[in-house]
């Protein structure tokens, strides 16, 4: 079996360093400040993201130039014999369609996963596309049985503040003034490619509650057949509080005993549409050989 690269992009959390030790290869994506271009992870740290967002400067996101990714492919390809491209979900952004389109010239060496995640959902494809590669699958494989079991997660997510979605025009201003008033929190899910209200609480409180409830849902009814063969995991992930994030990681692992619970700052790209402050906990399958 030929020599495979894993390649994604920094929606999936995992950071440069962390992509060192596993192995593989992780895309920074850019983003927009004032009209200055940063990337995730290199000239652009988590800590100075939240920063600039509470100042509320100008941000906006953006994907890596095609020459750049070829650039990449064409540097690995001197390495390695394929290559395994994850983007984040084509649902969400135009870099899955845009690395597909790019991998037709490369004659089958390139193949690129769609496989409906991002962020911590994605990390997870991540490690089961390693676990594949080194279990002896091929590149086209690896891409078969990672986008048959691409919606096999859930996520949900609570927000500290409704001011993003105001700002991005998911929410009327006049809805998020009353939900700021009578301190509405919403719980938002990503199933596959789509971010979508769940539901709206009073306080954080009962929002944590409602996405625990959702997990638990999920695990017995959903992915029941999946959790009783232990082939589910959990992961939190956050914007900007880490310390709230341990915090929950504590709740969590008194409300499903026996899970290994990991956690991840969540991606910048989802960060910021929902501000700082936000919690998430996912659910997903891990592929099994």
């Amino acid at each position: 079996m030929g020599k495979i690269a894993i390649v994604t992009d920094s929606n999936s959390g995992i950071t440069q360093e962390q992509a060192n030790a596993l192995g593989i290869t992780v895309i920074p994506m850019p983003f927009y400040i004032n009209e200055i271009m940063y990337q995730e992870g290199i000239t652009l740290t988590q800590e100075e993201f939240y920063e600039r967002l509470k100042k509320d400067e100008s941000i906006s996101t953006s994907q890596p130039s095609p020459a750049e990714v070829c650039d990449l492919w064409d540097s690995l390809l001197q390495e390695y014999e394929e290559i395994v491209h994850i983007p984040m979900s084509s649902g969400l952004s135009a870099s899955c369609e845009n690395a597909m389109g790019l991998a037709r010239d490369y004659e089958g060496k390139v193949v690129v996963v769609d496989n409906q995640r991002i962020s911590v959902t994605l990390r997870q494809s991540i490690m089961d596309a390693i676990h594949l590669r080194d279990a002896g699958k091929s590149a086209g494989e690896i891409k078969e049985i990672l986008e048959k079991e691409a919606l096999e997660a859930s996520i949900y997510i609570t927000l500290e503040t409704l001011k993003y979605l105001k700002k991005g025009g998911r929410i009327t201003p006049a809805a998020a003034a009353i939900g700021t008033v009578l301190n509405l929190k919403p719980v938002l899910q990503i199933q596959g490619e789509k971010l979508d209200a769940y539901a709206k609480v009073r306080g954080k409180k009962q929002a944590k509650r409602t996405m625990v409830k959702a997990v638990q849902k999920d695990l017995e009814e959903r992915f029941a057949d999946y959790a009783k063969a232990g082939e589910m995991c959990l992961e939190i992930a956050y914007t900007g509080n880490k310390e709230e994030a341990e915090e929950f990681k504590k709740e969590i692992e008194e409300a499903f005993p026996g899970y290994e619970i990991h956690t991840e700052p969540l991606s910048l790209s989802v960060a910021c549409h929902i501000g700082d402050g936000a919690l998430a906990i996912a659910c997903m399958k891990k592929v099994t050989v």
